[in-house]
């Protein structure tokens, strides 16, 4: 059986939201880094969270959930970097779900489908709601030397445009797959 790992990137210097997003408390319960954490580690075999250096409080609450933390010293130079941290930390994986620490809508179920796809195959593989693809989004083994290789603030986008046509679309009835916390306005019950 394949070796599915989740990779949280939970990095982000929270600019927007005014400061420390992940550890804000949701209007239903916990935090919304927790919620998001909770998520992927219910639905993948081994899951870690990228941490900026020295961020001992979300730290705490990634450990409370399950997950490893992998600090990432390039943290700041952005999402892509983040990324490459976090799968040099699983790198003993099969494949790889990545999921965004401010979306905490993102039910288990979504996550589960895509990591369901990297183990039945699929190269690359992503969810679909109302005709738009979302988070997360799953690569296979393949994909390593890419994603090792990223840097700077654009994540995997180049990689999923190159091949497009490897791309696995997963129908679900979640639209917590296109929903990100910028803000606070953004937060709702």
């Amino acid at each position: 059986m394949s070796l599915i790992a989740g990779i949280l990137l939970a990095a982000g210097e929270s600019r927007r939201f005014g400061g420390r997003k992940l550890l804000h408390a949701l209007p239903d319960s916990g935090a919304i880094g927790e919620r998001s954490a909770a998520a992927l580690a219910a639905a993948v075999d081994r899951a870690v969270a990228v941490l900026a250096p020295d961020d001992a409080a979300l730290a705490e609450l990634m450990r409370s959930v399950g997950l490893e933390i992998c600090y990432c010293p390039s943290a700041r130079e952005g999402m892509g970097a983040s990324l490459a941290c976090g799968v040099r930390a699983a790198a003993d994986a099969d494949g790889w779900v990545v999921a965004l620490a401010d979306m905490p809508y993102v039910s288990s179920a979504t996550v589960a489908a895509v990591a369901d796809a990297l183990r039945a195959g699929a190269a690359l593989a992503a969810p679909v709601h109302a005709g738009r693809r979302g988070h997360p989004v799953g690569f296979a083994r393949a994909y390593y030397r890419d994603l090792i290789g990223l840097s700077g603030d654009e994540g995997a986008r180049r990689i999923l445009q190159r091949d497009a046509t490897r791309v696995l679309l997963l129908p679900v009835d979640d639209p917590g797959i296109h929903r990100d916390i910028d803000t606070p306005d953004d937060i709702s019950p």
